[in-house]
């Protein structure tokens, strides 16, 4: 049985982590996103100089058509319960169709009219570094397909770590951001939406300013969560890729301003959420931006990361059930499980992609020694290098070894001989657990 935690449905064409998938779903050609078609005409006037009683048979055969023609219009999408954590801008209700004839019998129902009838869920998550949106409907149970999409590197927490305040220019970032997250949630009939804030707006002293001026700005209603939320969301999100056969799961998620790490124990009766088995957590006040801000990120020497391997480690041998799968980790079927953009940059240069391709990084497997070698690499190639990967690019090539540093001091406590590689997280966490409350998966879905 699929696992409700997650099974997201990637976009057709793979897109890359920082930008809307081009193969995103969208209504067909000709149509309003919510369901609506265009005017119908109607019957037109006849001409010819048949006898009248054959020319109202004619009139009334051809009217008969037209009629059938409309009982064929799209009805509109019906509402939603709202979204009240977005301001919604006002809507014009379309018109309702003519009625058609009492006699004459429907047409079959268009699977495209049902599918655009499913209930649509959101999920956003503005970060220390990213803001990400997922705009999904619910599929076969446990899982569900994105109809639109939106990321973009924003680095909220720039500076955070020194002043302990966002910056005007960091907010303003994310506040371009969000605005195009609004108007795509506001294009839309949101039934259910859950819109998070993690670490930086946690840590800043001017945290609930800047949420008062995303609320006045955007429309957006963020909510801060804590961290045991945000281990447990992404254990959820990644819930579809751990294996039946799995004993225990060490899943970490390495963000901007903290990482999250979750000890999973599989070895008693397993239940649909994964998130039902964590038997211990953490979460890390240092990420890729704080860390690489500590320790320097562009020029990195080998004792330097060293030094950042070293910090996280100690704070890691400081965590109280750390021991909780000691039990499991030297057998086979106990792995790492990792969520970020360091283990998919990382797995994108040991695949030698030309782009970032989604479908060939999310569930990779990755060994122990090619993990290894690809810190190796990243250790070896200088800032220009790292800039020129396309897997990496300027926006994470300051990032990227810091993250590195963090992998390593989680390889260090819990070493493994397998390291899963998941390009999900904390939205798909979100959207499972929206769609599980709602008792979509208990009804037929398309």
């Amino acid at each position: 049985m699929d696992n409700p935690d997650s099974g997201a449905q990637a976009p057709a064409n793979g897109a890359p982590r920082d930008a809307a998938p081009a193969g995103s779903a969208h209504s067909p050609a000709g149509s309003s996103l919510d369901g609506t078609a265009g005017p119908v005409s109607g019957p037109r006037p006849e001409t010819g100089g048949a006898p009248p009683n054959k020319t109202r048979k004619k009139r009334k055969r051809r009217r008969g058509r037209k009629v059938f023609a409309r009982d064929g219009v799209v009805p509109g999408a019906p509402p939603g319960p709202g979204n009240p954590a977005l301001s919604p801008s006002p809507r014009a209700e379309p018109e309702p169709a003519p009625a058609a004839p009492a006699a004459r019998a429907a047409p079959p129902p268009d699977r495209r009219t049902h599918r655009q009838e499913l209930p649509v869920f959101a999920a956003l998550d503005l970060g220390t570094n990213n803001c990400r949106l997922l705009v999904a409907i619910p599929g076969r149970p446990g899982q569900f397909r994105v109809i639109d999409a939106f990321s973009r590197i924003v680095r909220l927490g720039e500076g955070l770590s020194a002043s302990g305040r966002l910056s005007d220019a960091a907010m303003t970032r994310a506040v371009e951001a969000l605005k195009v997250c609004g108007e795509k949630l506001r294009g839309r009939r949101i039934a259910r939406a859950r819109l998070i804030a993690t670490e930086a707006c946690r840590a800043a002293s001017n945290g609930e300013e800047f949420l008062a001026r995303v609320r006045a700005e955007t429309g957006i209603e963020l909510e801060i969560i804590d961290r045991e939320t945000e281990a447990r969301l992404a254990v959820s999100g990644c819930g579809s890729l751990v294996e039946r056969d799995t004993s225990g799961v060490v899943l970490f998620d390495i963000g901007g301003g903290s990482s999250e790490v979750a000890l999973i124990d599989l070895t008693g009766r397993r239940t649909p959420r994964l998130a039902n088995h964590i038997v211990s957590w953490t979460s890390l006040p240092v990420g890729v931006v704080s860390l690489a801000e500590r320790f320097g990120g562009r020029d990195v020497s080998r004792e330097t990361f060293g030094a950042m391997v070293a910090e996280v480690r100690g704070l890691l041998e400081a965590f109280p059930g750390r021991d909780r799968l000691d039990h499991l980790k030297a057998g086979a079927s106990f792995h790492l499980l990792g969520t970020s953009g360091t283990v998919t940059t990382l797995a994108g240069v040991h695949l030698g992609l030309d782009r970032y391709d989604r479908r060939r990084v999310d569930g990779l497997w990755m060994d122990r020694d090619s993990v290894d070698r690809m810190i190796g690499t990243l250790l070896s190639w200088d800032f220009a290098a790292r800039v020129a990967n396309p897997c990496i690019g300027a926006d994470r090539a300051d990032l990227v070894l810091a993250g590195c540093a963090i992998l390593e001091g989680i390889r260090a406590l819990w070493p493994s001989e397998r390291l899963r590689v998941a390009d999900r997280g904390l939205r798909e966490g979100i959207l499972s657990e929206l769609m599980a409350d709602a008792g979509v998966w208990r009804r037929e879905a398309c």
